[in-house]
């Protein structure tokens, strides 16, 4: 009998043991690991479930146990609204903390290009700032926007295949402002430039494209009218009265002696143009030349693709620039009148 209590004795004390063993065992698990300051990037994929989430964690020295942390989710009821992305964690942070992040989907912001191609800036414009703004290469980006068979959407298929051309994607480019993902390429920035338009141009009234067909104008030569329109007015309220006068003009085959069809010759905008200025030969010289340039001159705004589908019906063959400072113009329907107009916007600049 004292043999059977013996072993008993003996028994009970390693169970005892055993016992305290994995209490310490469990309990030693379930500690955080050693803090540092310096996190560890973690990537969660899309569909992970906890039993890989918890390896992960513990593969990456997050965790002491990934059966341990498994089952304190399970325990805690968590786990079911992870959120997939890039985490930077910091060794020493508790289950809790760990879960929590993790609930929140404090992923790691991407690094990003950000970069604005602002109202009427030309091709030229874009490629220079982009050269100083962000990673991709001018060189690059020109040859990209002058290539005829780069890109394949419908809005762009229309361009003519003219030699004429300055750049092939002139006025194609929708001016906003865009943000991409470090790695993008320059191609990709083009391709989503021109998507943009695509989605502008949805946005028109339903009969804009049949109102193009009425005046015998294709979508080419209305994003030209658009671009004139965008260099030539800063008063909004004056877009579509200009496009009335480009509209009028070029149904009397009237030049339209637009001063920023010869400023876009230049590298950069001359202050005035001179007299000889005006006799440059260029396809895009509306001075030299009846009729739109080639394409578009600049990336003309939603506002002034509108005016230049719905210009304002007047009898106007003129207009000069008010020198009062309000960037307005004058309008006339005749050269004499314009004349005097040109007289009084002279005298407001004295």
């Amino acid at each position: 009998m004292k043999r059977v209590l013996l072993i008993l004795g003996i028994v009970v004390v390693l169970l005892l043991g055993l016992a305290g063993g994995a209490g310490l065992y469990v309990r030693n698990a379930l500690q955080p690991v050693a803090a540092s300051d310096q996190p560890v990037r973690l990537s969660i994929a899309p569909g992970m479930g906890t039993v890989q989430i918890s390896n992960a964690l513990e593969s990456k020295g997050l965790i002491r146990n990934a059966t341990a942390f498994m089952y304190y989710l399970k325990f805690k009821k968590q786990g079911s609204r992870f959120q997939a992305g890039e985490y930077d964690m910091k060794p020493g942070m508790t289950f809790d903390e760990l879960i929590a992040k993790l609930n929140s989907g404090d992923v790691v912001k991407e690094e990003t290009i950000k970069f604005t191609i602002p109202e009427g800036f030309t091709i030229e414009q874009i490629a220079a700032k982009l050269a100083e703004q962000t990673p991709w290469k001018k060189d690059t980006f020109l040859q990209l926007v002058d290539s005829p068979g780069g890109f394949k959407d419908e809005t762009t298929a229309a361009i003519p295949d003219s030699k004429n051309l300055r750049h092939r994607l002139e006025g194609y480019m929708f001016p906003e402002t865009y943000e991409f993902k470090k790695d993008t390429t320059e191609q990709e920035f083009v391709e989503r430039t021109l998507q943009e338009l695509d989605k502008k141009l949805a946005t028109l009234p339903a009969d804009w494209q049949t109102k193009l067909q009425d005046r015998g104008l294709t979508v080419h030569q209305m994003l030209t009218i658009a671009s004139l329109i965008e260099r030539e007015v800063v008063v909004d309220e004056e877009r579509a009265k200009v496009s009335g006068v480009i509209q009028n003009r070029l149904k009397k085959n009237m030049p339209l002696q637009i001063d920023a069809t010869v400023q876009y010759l230049f590298d950069k905008p001359k202050d005035r143009l001179l007299e000889k200025d005006l006799q440059i030969q260029s396809p895009y010289n509306t001075y030299l030349n009846a009729g739109l340039p080639p394409g578009p001159i600049a990336s003309p705004s939603l506002a002034s693709m509108k005016a230049a589908i719905y210009p304002e019906e007047t009898k106007y063959l003129f207009y000069v620039t008010k020198k009062d400072g309000t960037k307005g113009h004058l309008f006339a329907e005749t050269f004499e009148e314009h004349k005097k107009n040109i007289e009084e916007s002279k005298k407001a600049s004295k």
